[in-house]
């Protein structure tokens, strides 16, 4: 069906390459069972106030089912010409039902329309990634509860820091993905506003009933302003930067994963069933779930760049621009998605090599900054404590020594201070017995926040 087929304001039909250029049918035919939702609660509607009658939305509804089961079934003839889902839609209706196909669109725009059908999709993607981010952080719990009783050392600036337990590392992930869940939330409930009733941009003078749009499609408010309703995509950037957000915690652990597989380093071993060889290497075990995890980044990034650009500058109301605006979402979600399903198998299915961590845990004089604050306990000066630690990490580094390989002896040669209750603080195991504060790596506190987090996620 050309331009000039539907709208009888043109004299000539659409120039063909004009008709390509402006298809989008192989992105929006995802939105689909969302436009036949959104069509069949527009259809019972419009029989409510009476604007068409029941038997006519009856024919409609029944037809629009039937389109949304060929078209799950892949049997729906779609036509490019028709320039996208939602033509193609309305015009197998006018097609099967004749008038009262044409009826289906009374007081309704495709710009309403699809705006509508958009927030439907990204409403129930938002549900969908919950779902995965809360699979991610019960496998989190389950592999800190495998190793409860692992120190590992924890870095600043990839150097040994300070030692943790390896629950409460898992747990800072658990945290970070919660936040994740959190903003998209949020997010949703801006999502979850209606545009349909808008029209095309300034409403319309048929006696509509928008707020029954509104409970059969399960939307928390109407939007208030027709103008605001067809151009708003504010709610794209917000759902994008949700995901560039997760994009950026799963890129963040899939590089700290990379290293701590990596030979030099063999903190833990990745299953095979998500690993790769090497075409000419016969001994390579590969991780490229987790650089390509860390590599897809970019494109989340670049879907959230992209609408911005997209919506920069653009007057209201509606402009074709908005096109441009489901490709990058479309993109995004299902990149974040697919690393989703894979991480947490991954992270459950994980092992840890306890010997060479025990190792690691030995280097790097993790315990420095705790002899530093039990220093401070015995009334030293911060600052003073700090350079006299100093001073014992170069005699060890000197003399081929760990901090707890000290004599006491050896210790108060450097500070009066120290005492034998010194000696119950040096070693990694023992020191992150010292931490008090709220949030720590105090072993009871992980604990208690394994049980919290356990109890929350149904684990």
């Amino acid at each position: 069906m050309s331009k000039k087929a539907w709208s009888g304001r043109f004299r000539e039909d659409l120039d063909r390459r004009v008709e390509a250029f402006g298809c989008s049918l192989d992105v929006d035919v995802a939105m689909f069972e969302q436009d036949i939702t959104a069509s069949i609660a527009h259809a019972e509607m419009l029989a409510a106030v009476g604007l068409i009658s029941g038997e006519e939305a009856t024919l409609l509804v029944t037809e629009l089912e039937r389109i949304r089961d060929e078209l799950r079934q892949g049997t729906f003839p779609l036509d490019p010409a028709r320039e996208d889902i939602h033509m193609n839609i309305e015009a197998a209706l006018i097609e099967r039902l004749g008038d009262v196909g044409r009826k289906l669109h009374t007081a309704r725009s495709r710009n309403d329309q699809v705006v509508t059908d958009f927030r439907l999709w990204i409403r129930e993607a938002i549900d969908r990634l919950d779902s995965l981010l809360a699979e991610l952080q019960r496998a989190w719990l389950q592999l800190a509860r495998r190793y409860q009783q692992v120190v590992i050392p924890g870095y600043t600036h990839l150097q040994p820091a300070q030692p943790v337990l390896f629950p409460h590392y898992c747990l800072a992930y658990v945290e970070k993905f919660q936040r994740d869940r959190d903003r998209l939330r949020d997010c949703r409930r801006r999502v979850n506003e209606l545009p349909l009733g808008a029209a095309a941009m300034a409403g319309t003078s048929l006696p509509i009933d928008r707020e029954l749009v509104r409970q059969k499609l399960g939307f928390d408010t109407l939007m208030a302003n027709s103008l605001d309703a067809v151009s708003a995509r504010d709610f794209c950037i917000e759902y994008l930067a949700c995901l560039t957000t997760v994009a950026l915690h799963l890129s963040g652990w899939a590089e700290e994963w990379v290293i701590w597989n990596s030979a030099t380093w063999g903190f833990l071993t990745l299953p095979d069933r998500f690993c790769t060889g090497s075409s000419i290497m016969p001994q390579k075990k590969n991780p490229d779930v987790l650089e390509l995890t860390r590599g897809r980044t970019g494109k989340v990034l670049g879907a959230l760049v992209t609408v911005a650009t997209v919506l920069k500058g653009l007057p209201l109301t509606y402009n074709r621009d908005l096109q441009e605006d489901k490709p990058p979402v479309f993109e995004a979600t299902r990149t974040v998605m697919d690393t989703l399903q894979l991480a947490a198998p991954i992270v459950a299915a994980a092992e840890l090599d306890e010997a060479r961590i025990r190792q690691a845990v030995q280097e790097g004089f993790l315990e420095a900054t705790t002899l530093m604050e039990y220093l401070i306990g015995k009334g030293v000066p911060m600052r003073t404590a700090h350079e006299l630690v100093g001073r014992l990490v170069r005699y060890c580094e000197d003399h081929n020594k760990r901090l707890p390989e000290l004599t006491l002896t050896e210790l108060r040669s450097i500070c009066p201070a120290f005492d034998e209750d010194v000696l119950g603080i040096l070693g990694p195991e023992k020191a992150v017995q010292a931490f008090r504060s709220v949030g720590s790596t105090n072993p009871e506190l992980v604990r208690e926040q394994l049980k919290r987090w356990s109890s929350r996620l149904g684990v």
